[in-house]
């Protein structure tokens, strides 16, 4: 799934009345009527409506949706803030429609304001200012913002809550945006939608087909994606009835310290439930009782060392290599890592504290293989590559790291991103909140190595292994709860996941 600029979808819209062809009047009223169908499902004739329309489409839009609703029985009470002495054509349209019609409540604002008593058990349309806004709410819109964000009433907002901006609001006056209950936005997902500061002011969010032309979607470029399941179902290859564990792929795994021997059990755990035929753990000599209790299945490779990861070692034999969990930041392991990395002629995926050494060292980033995949949480990123203002920052500073080295950035949280060498960007939808425990990334870490192993590319192991990780986090969310959920149960419902996607 596509996701859009601001910019891209006003074109989008052009294309969509140039080959539908379609007026755009009319496209605006098939919005309109989407619109009204998901605000009338959810919101009773007994609920006073007040509807704040801006100048433009947005504005237009939610004076037809005032129109549409008047007619359907609703008391609405419309307000169309037209300052400047300028509405855009359709909005202009749309304004003598409403006209047009008996007992409806129309004021229209070209100076001075006097606003309506907003209480509980109302319901505000919010139509002042959609996916075009490129600069923060000022003056009397910010006022008026405010006030309704000091109301009781509910808010639906149409495409966009007013004041926020669809990709960057790094600087932003976030006291200027509306706090919606609803959101109603068109045809897909905006950017900044998928930033965690910001649900805030989105509330619930239903995306509504509004029927943009396919044709037009399908040519566009979009730089950012979002995983779907049928995609991913796509992706996965087929295992052959002749299989055994030499042509399934044999992993290797640099994991744990003393103290941290649960971080390499769930990275080797993942690893084998992620289909490695063959999955062998370098670990230092404290660990092995643990290991080979808690994983029999894993080969155990004994670093020389009691309790730390201390020197590479020759990795010819693998077909990937998953390095960081637990290992510890000491400076002798600090070196081990270097070498070991340098020397790795197979696909990579670094994690934990592999990134943390890494971010002590920036020197070393040049050091590092074409190709390999990083995978860090917010603050990991941040150690590497600064402290950021929001998410939007945070996601640029991931989509640099990964063109500079020509590598993988997959930058975990809610809507992980996988950040390509190219420049692009995919989201991935599963997962919840139960996730956030101690242990996730490993089991995220193992997925990926696995897949790795198996003979996927980077990019195919990093979008299929996120997406699984995430759904066997839903699947053991039903069953457990999000409050439950540990590590290990990311483990447990690997299996369904799998079986869900088959």
């Amino acid at each position: 799934m596509k996701i859009f600029t601001s910019q891209q979808i006003h074109e989008l819209d052009e294309y969509t009345i140039e080959h539908e062809p379609i007026k755009s009047i009319d496209l605006m009223e098939r919005a309109a009527r989407a619109l009204t169908l998901a605000i009338s499902e959810r919101w009773t004739r007994q609920v006073p409506v007040v509807v704040f329309a801006g100048p433009g489409n947005n504005g237009g839009d939610a004076l037809a949706v005032a129109r549409m609703l008047s007619e359907q029985g609703y008391e609405v009470k419309t307000y169309l803030f037209n300052i400047s002495g300028h509405l855009s054509a359709d909005c202009a349209e749309n304004k003598r429609r409403l006209t047009e019609k008996k007992n409806r409540q129309l004021t229209e604002v070209t100076s001075e304001f006097d606003p309506p008593q907003l209480e509980a058990g109302m319901l505000v349309v919010d139509g002042l200012f959609g996916s075009g806004l490129n600069k923060p709410l000022a003056g009397g819109f910010a006022s008026l913002v405010k006030y309704i964000n000091a109301s009781q009433a509910e808010v639906v907002s149409i495409d966009v809550p007013s004041g926020l901006m669809t990709e960057d609001n790094s600087y932003n006056v976030r006291a200027n945006i509306i706090r919606a209950t609803l959101t109603l936005t068109l045809q897909q997902r905006k950017l900044s939608f998928l930033f965690g500061e910001n649900q805030q002011f989105i509330g619930q969010l239903r995306v509504l087909d509004i029927r943009l032309s396919k044709e037009g979607i399908y040519k566009t470029d979009a730089q950012y994606t979002m995983l779907e399941e049928n995609e991913v179902r796509g992706m996965l290859k087929p295992r052959s009835p002749f299989a055994h564990k030499g042509t399934m792929g044999q992993a290797f795994i640099i994991a744990g310290s003393y103290g941290m021997a649960g971080a390499a059990v769930l990275t080797t755990k993942a690893c084998l439930r992620a289909g490695a035929g063959k999955v062998t753990v370098h670990t230092p000599k404290r660990n092995v009782s643990i290991l080979q209790n808690c994983v029999p299945e894993a080969v155990l490779q004994i670093d020389h060392e009691e309790t730390t990861f201390t020197e590479a070692v020759s990795t010819e034999q693998f077909q990937a290599m998953a390095i960081g969990p637990g290992l510890g930041t000491t400076d002798q392991t600090a070196v081990a890592l270097i070498a070991q990395l340098r020397r790795t002629t197979c696909p990579i995926v670094a994690d934990a504290d592999a990134l943390n050494i890494l971010a002590n060292r920036r020197a070393w980033l040049q050091q590092l293989p074409k190709g390999i995949i990083l995978t860090p949480h917010l603050k990991e990123l941040e150690r590497l590559e600064g402290q950021c203002i929001d998410s939007y920052e945070r996601l640029t500073k991931a989509r640099n790291l990964a063109e500079h080295l020509e590598g993988y950035v997959l930058l975990k949280g809610h809507y992980s991103a996988l950040c390509l060498p190219d420049g692009r960007v995919v989201f991935n939808p599963t997962g919840n909140a139960g996730m956030a425990t101690a242990g996730s990334g490993d089991v995220l870490t193992g997925i990926i190595c696995g897949l790795l192993a198996r003979g996927y590319s980077q990019q195919e192991a990093c979008s299929i292994g996120m997406y699984l990780h995430g759904l066997a986090g839903d699947l053991a969310a039903q069953e457990v709860g999000e409050e439950s959920l540990i590590a290990s149960d990311l483990i447990r419902y690997l299996p369904k996941a799998f079986l869900r996607l088959k």
